[in-house]
């Protein structure tokens, strides 16, 4: 089941340093929210707040709530790892296991989670990657590495084992900058069948793909160099790129800086 996110007041900081401020924002489920702004804006900063990675950096801490249909993911007594069990993440570049074959590549997050079944592994590993668009490339090479992909595949690679855990949210930073373009495209595709089932949150610095994946867009900026990043504005992607409220996010969005 697919849930909300609600942020409140959220500040994160690594060590003293205080990189985002003040954030207010509601993620819908099953849709697509996209993260924009400029380089050191805070957008990736914030996306690892939704599932405890940025606690993960040294120094890194937050302020502020983050809750999960009304669940406070930091609350004193909530485990992290489940939270990110809860809440998938896909990163910038593909990080298949180079070791792992396809098939542990995919059924990796669940054998951690003590699942040994070998009839659950294998129909999991089948259904993450149809869900990731690869199966039927890779069927009858699930036990070549995972790490002799495409780039393209990779990527796929790393988004079924992150849905073969059964997250109700997915993160996604950046997942197609290192990608060529027939690849982006197919995870483009991707991201908009997905998000029938999950509640997807993408950091992208390209507009286009802004304007094509997602329903609402969020603008970060930050004021000035060493000033924390701040939530300019959120709303429909359409009304965030045909009207934005604010100014900077019409400069933004239309190329005068970032």
């Amino acid at each position: 089941m697919a849930k909300r996110i609600d942020v409140a007041d959220l500040d994160a900081y690594y060590g003293t340093f205080k990189a985002v401020e003040g954030v207010t924002m509601t993620v819908e489920p099953r849709s697509v929210t996209a993260l924009i702004g400029p380089s050191g804006c805070g957008k990736s900063t914030v996306l690892r707040t939704l599932n405890r990675m940025h606690e993960v950096t040294p120094g890194g801490r937050v302020e502020g709530r983050v809750l999960l249909d009304d669940q406070d993911l930091y609350a004193p007594d909530m485990d992290p790892v489940a939270v990110r069990r809860t809440i998938g993440m896909v990163f910038q570049r593909p990080n298949p296991f180079p070791t792992m074959t396809i098939f542990d590549n995919v059924v990796a997050g669940l054998k951690l989670n003590g699942i040994k079944d070998k009839a659950r592994l294998n129909e999991s590993a089948e259904q993450s990657l149809k869900g990731a668009n690869l199966w039927e490339e890779v069927k009858d090479r699930l036990d070549k590495p995972g790490a002799g992909l495409s780039g393209g595949q990779q990527q796929r690679l790393c988004i079924a084992r992150a849905i073969a855990v059964r997250p109700q949210v997915l993160l996604m930073d950046e997942p197609c900058s290192a990608l060529d373009p027939i690849s982006t495209l197919a995870i483009e595709d991707l991201i908009n069948e997905l998000k029938a089932e999950y509640t997807i949150v993408i950091v992208t610095h390209n507009m286009q793909q802004a304007a094509r994946v997602s329903e609402r867009t969020a603008f970060f900026n930050l004021a000035a160099a060493g000033e924390p990043g701040r939530l300019v504005e959120i709303d429909d992607t359409t009304t965030m790129f045909n009207n934005p409220g604010q100014r900077a996010t019409e400069d933004y969005i239309s190329g005068r800086f970032g």
